[in-house]
């Protein structure tokens, strides 16, 4: 039996082969992958190209198809979000809550643009989920996504009645909205995207800057203050520079994405040293936030059927990265591996 496979060598050459469908030996599970989002992180070229050829897609809601000796937890037909990696919870960075910098991470989950997948012994036991009956698998995509913004908030402290910035306001971007919204913070965003300006605007945003305009400006004329908290969301070198100039004394600045390993970014660490500005970097999420992303989204504290702009299958994949490079016209992109393409 074959199944079809998305190959990304880098972003303009993605290629669709077929390879035999895995088994499952045993501890393992073979799923049918029903949904797939497109990560802003997924068109990096400096953070994939190291490892291409490979299959991307972590965003994954899927159906179990069939479990090998001694899975006794889940069954065919079960429906399931499961994690890209899972930390040991055992080492002194897990046990520091630092759970993306586990070194125990020794097994990865295959790439979701395909339409099957064999998830490990350890990713069965430890980052395989249950989704509740009302997260569909285009919303289960978006629970990786909305866990690493509750971890980059819960680093920076946001909290009720703060002032957030978010710069970008690509999905990422307007997930930190919605999530700073519903923790009842005064919500400002920036972005050079008129579209994704009013857009976020719609969703909850109190005040929405032009990028060309003076934001820090802006900013304190709108809101009274600078902000407690400022998320790049964009690796823009101008954004991090007008960022700086927007956070308040005892605030922080946390880089979601981050600028390319060519680019330089200088810290104002003298301005800095009297104001006690703390400078986060938040990378994935651990165990706890994807907890915490299954609740919002269950609760539907945070509404996630706004942010889809497209559905393609496999074969439109390149399509998909297309929308998501130019980041004109679309939120979130899901790739649906397992639908019949109607081009």
């Amino acid at each position: 039996m074959k199944m079809r496979v998305s190959y990304w060598h880098n972003n303009r050459d993605i290629r669709i082969e077929e390879v035999p469908t895995p088994r499952p030996g045993p501890g393992e599970m073979l799923v049918k992958v029903i949904s797939c989002g497109i990560c802003g992180s997924d068109i990096v070229e400096w953070y994939r190209l190291p490892r291409a050829p490979l299959v991307q897609g972590h965003e994954i809601g899927a159906e179990v198809i069939s479990t090998g000796d001694g899975v006794g937890r889940y069954k065919p037909g079960d429906r399931v979000f499961i994690a890209p990696k899972v930390p040991c919870m055992e080492c002194g960075y897990c046990r520091g809550g630092h759970y993306p910098q586990c070194t125990e991470i020794k097994v990865r989950l295959p790439g979701g643009f395909a339409e099957y997948i064999l998830v490990s012994d350890a990713l069965v036991q430890k980052g395989t989920y249950l989704l509740p009956e009302n997260i569909s698998y285009d919303r289960s995509t978006f629970i990786e996504p909305l866990a690493c913004a509750v971890r980059a908030q819960k680093l920076a402290g946001v909290s009720s009645g703060q002032t957030v910035i978010i710069f970008g306001c690509g999905m990422s971007g307007l997930l930190h909205v919605k999530l700073a919204r519903a923790k009842g913070c005064r919500v400002v965003v920036t972005d050079v995207n008129a579209k994704r300006l009013e857009f976020a605007r719609r969703i909850g945003a109190d005040i929405s800057i032009d990028a060309a305009e003076d934001v820090p400006g802006r900013l304190v004329s709108g809101s009274g203050k600078k902000a407690d908290a400022v998320i790049l969301s964009t690796s823009a070198l101008p954004a991090v520079e007008q960022a700086w100039k927007c956070v308040d004394k005892g605030g922080a600045v946390v880089f979601f994405a981050v600028p390319g390993p060519d680019k330089s970014v200088t810290v104002p660490i003298n301005d800095f040293w009297t104001k006690e500005i703390r400078i986060l970097t938040s990378y994935y999420c651990g165990p706890p936030d994807i907890e915490d992303a299954i609740e919002l989204i269950q609760s539907a504290k945070i509404k996630v059927d706004d942010l889809i702009t497209h559905r393609l299958p496999l074969d439109r994949i390149a399509e998909g990265f297309r929308l998501v490079i130019d980041g004109t016209d679309c939120i979130k992109v899901i790739i649906r591996p397992n639908d019949v393409s109607t081009s």
